[in-house]
């Protein structure tokens, strides 16, 4: 039996971060993160579908993992023209491949702006455009952001730029960032507002409020995304697309930072729709 090829080795991955780390941590731990980050699963996935790339890696992706994309509202994704499309971000992985499939659907010249850290999966490469908070040379990112924005193509994003939380009213975003508002103003670009239907495990949730009552900076919950990600096999992703928001909407009457609460709230208005 051929042993499937390794795209992701956790154990070299720790290695390579700490190796005193990985020579003395004990075999069952190794096993555990070996687990919850689902290797094996992911070795799978891309042994099935690793030799494709943008939308159809992203197609074949959600195929191999029995997800299936629902669209509402696709009428209002225009054809062409330069426009920006702001999400909430329920589950950190597979609502972000959901939303290019929806987009995909309709157009092909998207660009997705994401943290960094995705693009080491790199069949994304040709519709993902890093968001690099701590790299080398944020000033190149920043420039091709800047061209992204001012160009004719589909520019998505996530203004929250993490995961959701449990919120007192709810499972919703944190605050959206307001970057995108000051974007759509500079460039002249309607906004589309997006909801994509979903949520991660309770003990996803439980597990950032313990961290956050001990006061622990480091997202530690995050490490459980591709476990949170890998369970939601076999359902059905919800995308609901609103009426462009006009970029004349977003005046003096409200700071940007209001502005972008009020995009926020159109988005999870439309969960009921």
């Amino acid at each position: 039996m051929t042993e499937t090829k390794k795209y992701i080795d956790v154990e070299e991955v720790i290695k390579s971060k700490n190796k005193t780390l990985a020579k003395w941590m004990p075999g069952f731990i190794m096993r555990y993160i070996k687990r919850i980050a689902h290797e094996d699963d992911i070795n799978e996935t891309m042994a099935a579908v690793g030799h494709l790339h943008g939308l159809e890696f992203v197609n074949a992706a959600l195929n191999h993992l029995n997800t299936k994309v629902s669209v509402k509202g696709k009428e209002n994704i225009p054809v062409t023209g330069g426009v920006i499309m702001a999400a909430n971000h329920p589950l950190g992985g597979l609502d972000g491949i959901a939303f290019l499939q929806a987009v995909g659907t309709v157009r092909s010249d998207m660009k997705f702006l994401v943290n960094d850290v995705l693009l080491n999966i790199k069949n994304f490469q040709p519709l993902f455009l890093p968001v690099n908070k701590h790299g080398s040379n944020p000033r190149e990112s920043l420039k091709l952001i800047d061209e992204a924005y001012a160009s004719d193509a589909a520019t998505m994003i996530f203004p929250a730029g993490l995961v959701s939380r449990k919120l007192p009213d709810g499972i919703a975003d944190l605050e959206w960032h307001k970057s995108f508002i000051s974007k759509a103003v500079k460039y002249k670009k309607d906004v589309i507002p997006v909801h994509i239907d979903g949520r991660n495990s309770n003990f996803f949730y439980n597990l950032s409020k313990l961290r956050r009552k001990l006061g622990i900076k480091s997202n530690v919950e995050m490490f459980y995304l591709a476990d949170e990600m890998f369970s939601q096999r076999g359902k059905t992703i919800t995308i609901t697309f609103g009426e462009p928001i006009p970029y004349s909407t977003f005046d003096n009457h409200k700071s940007q930072q209001e502005w972008a609460a009020y995009v926020r709230q159109k988005v999870y208005s439309l969960a009921s729709k």
